[in-house]
């Protein structure tokens, strides 16, 4: 089957599982680029105990890919937590699953080949890097930290991060090269910025790699601030953000112009989280303001004990937002 064009996606697994599945519906060759600097979770447990890379967003980017034939059972199993179960609590089964294949085939590419075929994917889902690390962050007062897990440890909300890098050298996997030179276009985001989209850019080669394709990055802002790794951080700081990690300005960006439900909001301000604030320029025809708040609340699935966002762009708007670009 020919596409129209391709699309390239990077990001983590929940931000960018609205997008992936959206676009899905449509004729594009999609290829889903993510972060594995993940270390919290039963995701960061599989890493401990078997020594294989994070697979937590992998599997997510494998259910939002994933052709269902008017069915969801292959998506609920791929995103089903246990929450009960010596040993099992909190573990998800399309990480065992994933874990199991790693084990099986040797590698995560391998293995994420061999989930392509068993879940009839509709697109490639490839790691940034092959490589093991961790994130050392760097706030303005000089500390330091080490973990992706510590940009949701609330004793470091509100501190400003200055530098964001990985403990080890890493660098971007070839196939992943590949993608990024041949696509169409680059979507980055929606996701935690610096748990999920700027560790993608410090992985050697990444940067470089952004600057020499041909492809038009389209960086869509997220809806809320995170105290613990953006507080105050207005939309112009996420594109400075996106622009000094990728060496390059992003050719669109979308941001939502919509209202978001009060009592969502309170959820969020009892969180010192906030809606983020539009301050890009009103002139620029590179800007798209939608309102693209889904007005519904994500509800926690039982047995997950790490921190998640309340709310998620819709995924119909922001498609159809895309899809003024894309099309």
């Amino acid at each position: 089957m020919s596409y129209s064009k391709k699309i390239t996606i990077i990001g983590g697994g929940t931000g960018t599982y609205v997008v992936t599945s959206g676009l899905k519906q449509h004729d594009f060759d999609l290829t889903k680029i993510v972060t594995v600097f993940d270390n919290g979770g039963s995701s960061g447990r599989l890493r401990d105990e078997f020594g294989f890379l994070p697979v937590g967003d992998l599997r997510q980017s494998l259910a939002a890919l994933a052709q269902e034939n008017g069915k969801s059972w292959i998506r609920e199993l791929l995103l089903y937590r246990f929450n009960k179960g010596t040993g099992l609590t909190g573990h998800n089964l399309g990480n065992l699953i994933l874990t199991a294949l790693q084990d099986m085939t040797g590698s995560t590419p391998k293995a994420l080949e061999v989930a392509a075929k068993i879940f009839r994917l509709k697109g490639l889902v490839l790691p940034i890097t092959t490589d093991q690390a961790d994130l050392k962050i760097t706030y303005t007062d000089g500390t330091t930290a080490v973990g992706e897990d510590v940009l949701d440890d609330p004793s470091f909300g509100g501190k400003t991060i200055t530098k964001l890098e990985s403990t080890t050298s890493c660098q971007l996997h070839p196939a992943s090269r590949q993608a990024m030179l041949e696509t169409d276009y680059i979507v980055i985001g929606p996701g935690d910025l610096y748990g999920s989209i700027l560790p993608n850019f410090i992985v050697a080669g990444a940067k470089d790699t952004i600057q020499q394709t041909e492809a038009k990055i389209i960086y869509i802002v997220n809806l809320m601030t995170r105290y613990t790794q953006t507080h105050n951080l207005t939309a112009q700081g996420h594109v400075n953000l996106i622009q000094q990690y990728t060496g390059r300005w992003p050719d669109y960006t979308i941001v939502n112009n919509g209202k978001i439900d009060p009592d969502i909001a309170k959820l969020y301000a009892k969180q010192f989280e906030f809606p983020v604030v539009d301050d890009l320029s009103t002139q620029s025809d590179s800007v798209l303001r939608e309102a693209l708040a889904s007005p519904v609340k994500v509800e926690k699935k039982a047995g997950d004990s790490l921190p998640r966002s309340l709310m998620r762009h819709d995924q119909e708007k922001l498609t159809q937002t895309l899809l003024k670009i894309l099309k």
